[in-house]
């Protein structure tokens, strides 16, 4: 195979992992769904072998599962597991706060910090209006863009792994109220401005509070119906 053909092979594998990962995000490849990868190949009007290298990537970022002579499923995520990412995203950002924070915005640059600031505003204005599909897409571009001011990219790797993942399971829950409006969490601009500032303490505290918001509104969300998102969520008196 030529230099070429890998490179467009290559390219058209992570363009396939990139939409079915949207598709997973959106809720429009629901959590338990199956499919085969001469589907997806149909679907996107390619060959078998870039879509079994996509889905293979999707198994290892632990949205799919792989079923042996079935295909693949959209894996299922529990609450239990929602409040794990939490915790998990919790340790990962305080972790890179404390550790790295001080060198990292010595480092950065003003154009690096005016993007993060953007990424920021564009985040929190989704949020605030309730706009999930845009939101979901611009929270994503800010925490890679805020974890990459430490230069690590293990963190920000990890990092983006967990986050998608909460995202997966929380879309299925908020897309079943009828206006978002008031109850996202919109203070991306709060904490870019405390870590401005140096101010560990305070940007702790944002994250802290976030995560806490995040357990809060999704325990009190009903389960969406089986087959039509995560499961395992509880219901209202449980939150």
């Amino acid at each position: 195979m030529s230099g070429t053909s890998q490179v467009k092979r290559s390219t058209l594998r992570q363009q396939i992992a990139d939409a079915l990962r949207d598709e997973v995000l959106a809720g429009r490849l629901p959590a338990g769904q199956q499919f085969t990868v001469k589907e997806m190949a149909d679907q996107y009007g390619v060959s078998a072998t870039p879509v079994r290298e996509a889905l293979l990537d999707l198994c290892a970022q632990g949205l799919l599962d792989v079923e042996e002579h079935r295909g693949y499923r959209v894996h299922e995520f529990t609450f239990g597991d929602y409040r794990d990412m939490v915790e998990a995203r919790t340790l990962i950002v305080e972790g890179m706060f404390r550790r790295s924070a001080e060198t990292a915005l010595d480092a950065a640059t003003p154009q690096v910090l005016a993007s993060v600031r953007r990424r920021a505003e564009a985040a929190q204005r989704a949020a605030l209006t309730g706009d999930l599909d845009i939101l979901i897409g611009y929270d994503l571009r800010f925490w890679r863009e805020l974890s990459g001011l430490v230069g690590n990219s293990y963190i920000s790797d990890i990092l983006e792994r967990v986050r998608v993942q909460s995202w997966v399971f929380s879309v299925p829950h908020l897309r079943r109220l009828p206006d978002l409006r008031g109850l996202l969490w919109a203070e991306h601009c709060a904490l870019v401005e405390a870590i401005t500032r140096r101010d560990v303490r305070a940007a702790e505290a944002i994250v802290t509070a976030y995560n806490a918001h995040s357990i809060a509104l999704i325990g009190s969300l009903p389960a969406p119906p089986e087959g039509a998102g995560a499961a395992g969520a509880p219901g209202p008196s449980e939150g």
